[in-house]
């Protein structure tokens, strides 16, 4: 008799158990799990953000070495130097455009994309793909002999091969200004 006692004790306490044996979250769970969520997505957004500013940084270091090198060019009375500039990996070619004149040669329907995101008569440099740098698409750089630099080819484009773009910047006697070239 003892063991229909035990038997029928268990009987009403299996049905409680499983009914409670349900998966309950207290609000403190649902919270941590929500917020380490929301972290990780912040840091995931920091993290290209950071990457993008680090591929702008590296362009506008490119332009301003680029620069340099051309004024000290202009500044002698002949070189011809041929530099390697480091560059995102994102950007595939850095091109100089005259968009005063007509465009020719290999990389002539880039010209139109060039006209469109020109924002002044004045920029002759472009970086290709458009947005591949976030906005800093063009800019000018002085002292270059645009008409010469793009004789052949309008718009005159280097690529860039494993982050890297060789440029030679030349300049003879009789010049007032420097010639790109590759």
């Amino acid at each position: 008799m003892q063991k229909k006692k035990e038997n029928q004790r268990f009987s009403f306490v299996r049905p409680k158990l499983a009914k409670r044996g349900q998966l309950n979250l207290s609000f403190g769970m649902i919270f941590s799990i929500f917020t380490i969520i929301l972290f990780i997505s912040v840091a995931f957004y920091a993290i290209e953000k950071f990457l993008t500013l680090q591929s702008a940084t590296q362009a506008a270091k490119f332009a301003s070495d680029l620069q340099n090198d051309v004024n000290n060019v202009w500044k002698s009375s002949q070189s011809s130097d041929k530099i390697e500039y480091f560059l995102p990996s994102k950007v595939k070619l850095v091109c100089f455009a005259d968009l005063s004149t007509s465009s020719r040669g290999p990389n002539e329907n880039l010209y139109k994309e060039f006209q469109r995101i020109s924002s002044t008569e004045n920029e002759n440099l472009f970086f290709y793909p458009i947005g591949s740098l976030e906005g800093f698409d063009s800019l000018e750089i002085k002292n270059i002999d645009l008409g010469k630099t793009t004789f052949d080819e309008n718009p005159f484009c280097i690529n860039n091969v494993n982050g890297k773009a060789g440029v030679r910047i030349k300049k003879d006697f009789s010049e007032s200004r420097v010639t790109i070239a590759r």
